[in-house]
């Protein structure tokens, strides 16, 4: 089984992170790993209880993942688990913790663990998928750092207009 925890410095309050990842209109514009995603039931985002459908965008277009929110507590914290299976996952979960670092800074916590198959050849592909998970985790939040950089205002302003 594969556990890591990473810790990104985000330029913007947990507000503003936690609704540039979650809500899909904005997430489509930075997401390096996501082509698609969409909330079962038509939800602009997730919520606790809700399944969500993702397919694979750049090098992983044939990874879709089904997953299912476990906690959804905005601007706190959101974790989902796979739903099924979708190779080289037999087993996948994630968290995202957010945490307040000052005014218009924030500390997003991100935790995952899953297993790999076929559990015959686990050894083997076990450390290939962790380093590639590892490799696009980083890759993927540097994504969401840089667009809350640029668009950080244009997020805030979007959510005074949704209040």
């Amino acid at each position: 089984m594969a556990h890591r925890r990473f810790e990104f410095d985000m330029p913007a309050s947990a507000e503003v992170v936690f609704d540039a990842f979650h809500f899909h209109h904005w997430r489509l514009k930075w997401d390096s790993l996501v082509r698609g995603t969409r909330v079962q039931g038509g939800a602009p985002c997730p919520f606790a209880g809700a399944v969500t459908e993702s397919e694979g965008r750049g090098l992983l277009p044939l990874l879709s993942m089904t997953t299912r929110f476990v906690s959804f507590d905005r601007p706190n914290v959101a974790a989902a688990t796979m739903v099924g299976r979708s190779f080289p996952f037999i087993r996948w979960a994630a968290s995202m913790q957010h945490r307040r670092a000052g005014p218009d800074r924030s500390w997003l916590i991100y935790t995952y663990t899953f297993d790999v198959g076929p559990t015959s050849i686990q050894w083997l592909l076990e450390p290939i998928v962790v380093r590639m998970f590892d490799w696009q985790t980083r890759r993927r939040f540097a994504r969401l750092q840089a667009y809350i950089q640029r668009h950080r205002e244009e997020i805030e302003q979007w959510q005074r207009e949704q209040r």
